[in-house]
């Protein structure tokens, strides 16, 4: 079968890999018709977080199924699935009380597993034509429909990325009438602002510096914050007080509610061509108002092989903790429970009440995924969020 492998940092190429086959009774294989590129997917495309040469890449499969193990009982060769990021067996004890990213017999000796990711289990990705499911009953989620469908970018958004960004703003603890910021207008940032949309967020405040990016933004319904313009801290305060702040809220001035969907990777405002993984958690320490809530979705790798001036390989960071003590704001973090929300966000793409596909900017045949690495990893040609078509020819 044809994948998308890792061939060296900034590197990656389509070849010839064996095909997935069944390994276990309870796994299934399933051919792939749709599978995103993950702003993941480009940390161990920079050379950051360990991949080997050869790695199969990718963790965002919508698909259709090929063939199933004698054990698997709730899905069939035919059946239309999407494939959650996080693989879990669905009867461990974390996944019984709804951990799922930490099940704890996908990676024995360890918790959590993941598709084509470094340092999270052996299973390979989902940039193929055919990706083995292990334990498929609990990983395959059936969607209706047909391959090519009208739903086809919001259904392989239900693989990672709007879940993740659902999970971010159950992080932060988003409710009716919070007011938001979310620090990063990738895919996820973006689909976390749409998440809080669609709890019904009073205010939703989007900070990045890509024009498209911030061009989607104020499109999904956030007002987006250039932080070329200046400190965002201070423009989102200065548009708070510019729309009229609610009684009572003036000695404060800030947002209820703080998500950071960058990561480690993030720029330096004062040197933007500089990484510092500290900035965002101290913008947001500075903006969060009294009694606030953090959620962080962006991705802190416990291995950097290449760490930014701030930072360090094994992942240590100098936070703020003394203001955020200070003001009573909780800070919740850690990978998506996949688990908890694919059927309800489902559902609600079914329902026709969540288009979460609306972020996909670029389409791809397999032989495109040099192209859009490359323009994904450099913010060029206008690519947000890229998904490629493993059977196009």
């Amino acid at each position: 079968m044809k994948a998308v492998v890792f061939t060296d940092v900034r590197s990656v190429s389509v070849r010839e890999v064996p095909d997935a086959e069944i390994e276990e009774p309870t796994d299934a294989v399933v051919r792939v018709t749709s599978s995103a590129i993950c702003g993941t997917d480009l940390h161990m495309y920079d050379g950051r977080t360990g991949a080997t040469r050869g790695l199969v890449l990718g963790h965002e499969p919508l698909g259709v199924i090929d063939r199933v193990g004698p054990a698997a009982e709730m899905v069939k060769p035919g059946d239309r699935v999407v494939i959650p990021t996080h693989l879990y067996c669905g009867l461990c004890v974390n996944c019984a009380r709804g951990y799922s990213a930490a099940c704890l017999r996908v990676r024995p000796g360890a918790f959590g597993a993941a598709y084509g990711y470094a340092g999270m289990g052996p299973y390979r990705g989902a940039q193929a034509e055919l990706l083995r499911v292990p334990y498929a009953d609990a990983n395959c989620i059936p969607v209706p429909g047909k391959p090519g469908d009208d739903l086809e970018d919001d259904l392989v958004m239900l693989a990672d990325a709007f879940v993740t960004g659902w999970h971010a703003t159950e992080l932060a603890q988003v409710h009716a009438g919070s007011t938001v910021a979310v620090f990063g207008a990738g895919a996820i940032g973006l689909l976390a602002a749409y998440s809080a949309l669609l709890k019904g967020a009073g205010e939703i405040y989007v900070v990045d510096d890509i024009p498209e990016r911030l061009d989607k933004a104020r499109e999904l319904g956030a007002t987006p914050v250039d932080f070329r313009e200046g400190d965002p801290v201070e423009q989102i305060r200065e548009l708070r007080r510019a729309r009229g702040l609610p009684p009572g809220e003036e000695p404060m001035g800030g947002v209820q509610i703080g998500i950071d969907a960058v990561g480690f990777q993030a720029h330096d405002r004062s040197a933007p061509a500089t990484e510092n993984p500290t900035q965002v958690i101290h913008d947001l320490a500075r903006l969060i108002n009294p009694t606030g809530h953090v959620g962080i979705a962006g991705v802190f790798a416990e291995h950097d092989l290449h760490p930014a001036p701030m930072g360090f390989a094994d992942g240590r960071l100098t936070v703020p903790w003394a203001t955020l003590f200070a003001k009573g704001v909780s800070v919740n973090f850690g990978r998506t429970h996949d688990r908890r929300y694919t059927v309800l966000l489902r559902d609600l793409v079914l329902a026709r009440r969540a288009w979460p596909g609306i972020v996909v900017t670029h389409h791809g045949r397999l032989e495109d995924a040099p192209d859009l690495y490359r323009e994904f990893d450099r913010r060029e040609a206008g690519v947000i969020k890229a998904v490629l078509h493993p059977q196009l020819a």
